[in-house]
């Protein structure tokens, strides 16, 4: 059986329908990342709102959430977006919007404190990179963060996920008015990461 051209390209939705009704959404952990529990914990980073692209089935976003951040939650897929909502623990704490992360409301510009990257950068088709730097720096307000776990490092041939090079991101935000405040291999990565992924945090002056 032929399957639809749409289907293996990350550029359409029913690539990511596909893969949450299949079960193959191997991004997914099932639990909120560590990395961002530590970073929450740490006192560093107060509640704000916070944008999540790319949130899957909502994991960090609940997380964020319970710690009284006003979440805007972001996917592509219907799939995705239906558990994300079973998911939820008070609807009141988030709004969820499905739809392209490249045509999000104009009238988001500057209104976010933050931006949570996880899976989501190295899932995007290369050649659409600068267009998501683009997006980080519109919605940001000055003064906001961007905090990314940049994955995976190593060399890939093709993807999703597509190789990540944090140096690249960073000159790309860079260019837009952001600047690095930290960056590091965390030790809390989950097992099968570590090593693999970068912390990256940045804020637009």
């Amino acid at each position: 059986m032929d399957v639809p051209p749409e289907i293996n390209n990350v550029n359409s939705s029913s690539k990511w329908e596909r893969d949450y009704q299949r079960g193959t959404a191997g991004w997914d952990i099932g639990t909120p990342t560590p990395v961002f529990q530590r970073l929450i914990r740490s006192g560093e980073f107060p509640p704000g709102r916070i944008l999540v692209p790319c949130a899957g089935r909502g994991h960090d976003a609940r997380e964020f959430a319970r710690h009284g951040f006003e979440v805007v939650a972001v996917d592509f897929a219907r799939e995705a977006v239906e558990q994300m909502r079973a998911l939820m623990d008070d609807a009141s704490q988030y709004e969820i919007w499905q739809g392209d992360l490249f045509q999000l409301p104009q009238e988001w510009n500057d209104t976010f404190d933050y931006v949570l990257e996880y899976t989501c950068y190295c899932a995007l088709d290369p050649k659409r990179r600068e267009e998501y730097a683009d997006m980080i720096a519109r919605v940001l307000k000055k003064g906001g963060k961007y905090i990314a776990l940049a994955l995976p490092l190593n060399e890939r041939v093709g993807g999703p996920p597509f190789t990540v090079k944090p140096d690249e991101l960073i000159s790309q935000l860079t260019q837009r008015g952001l600047k690095l405040l930290h960056r590091e291999f965390p030790s809390d990565s989950i097992k099968p990461r570590k090593g693999n992924e970068e912390l990256l945090v940045m804020k637009k002056t």
